[in-house]
């Protein structure tokens, strides 16, 4: 059965003909002045681990690689502490350690952060051309989110871990329709849309709220999961 310790793993452990590699994507970047760069890692690695946790029957189908914490933040840019590989170079880094896990049945790739789906395109591109067996699962959206430090990234670090989040500086962001939010990023970076740093509203956000989305997002992975076991 393949540890899903990925760093007590060996490859005698490693029943290659039935696992699948989950890839984790993460983000470092800034979560406006009151959540850490570390958001959207901490985040998918929670939601991760309470999917493919002990109560799922099909976790020893699984093997977990190292989350890729920096990813790409351009539209983040300016802003101190954000790092970003850009989306050629995860692009490219992505496809290579799919191309790696030959010996695997098949790569899952858990994305956690909505700056990579440019990268996500032309890896599924590549990947299809390439006829690597491989799905892809991004954190869904629901009625009510936001998107970057707001009322729902904020809840979730919340109930996850509220001694990370500053309290005192919660503060509500850019607000309106979001194909046109994105647009304007598309065209100046979250700095020209938000000063600092968020999109959505902070000051909203509960523990109690964190928790319904952790639920709605390891429901739904774990339905991806299952149904990459049945196929």
């Amino acid at each position: 059965m393949p540890d899903m310790n990925v760093a007590h793993s060996a490859s005698s452990d490693i029943e290659h003909d039935t696992t699948i590699v989950i890839l984790p994507l993460g983000a470092w970047e800034q979560h406006g002045p009151h959540l850490p760069l570390a958001t959207d890692t901490l985040i998918i690695d929670a939601v991760i681990a309470e999917a493919i946790n002990a109560g799922f029957p099909m976790s020893d189908k699984f093997l977990l690689a190292p989350t890729l914490s920096i990813t790409a933040s351009d539209e983040h840019q300016g802003f101190p502490g954000t790092l970003s590989s850009g989306t050629q170079a995860l692009t490219d880094s992505v496809v290579a350690i799919c191309r790696s896990a030959s010996w695997a049945r098949s790569i899952c790739i858990v994305n956690g952060h909505g700056g990579n789906a440019d990268a996500l395109r032309k890896i599924a591109s590549a990947l299809d051309h390439e006829k690597i067996s491989y799905s892809i699962w991004s954190l869904p959206s629901y009625g009510g989110s936001d998107m970057h430090a707001g009322h729902t990234e904020t809840s979730l670090m919340l109930y996850l871990n509220p001694s990370l989040v500053k309290a005192a500086l919660l503060e509500s962001g850019a607000t309106g329709n979001p194909t046109d939010l994105i647009d304007a990023m598309r065209a100046g970076g979250v700095s020209a849309v938000a000063p600092n740093g968020i999109i959505g509203d902070a000051t909203t956000a509960t523990s109690a709220h964190g928790k319904e989305v952790l639920d709605l997002y390891v429901g739904s992975l774990r339905s991806h999961l299952s149904g990459l076991v049945r196929q």
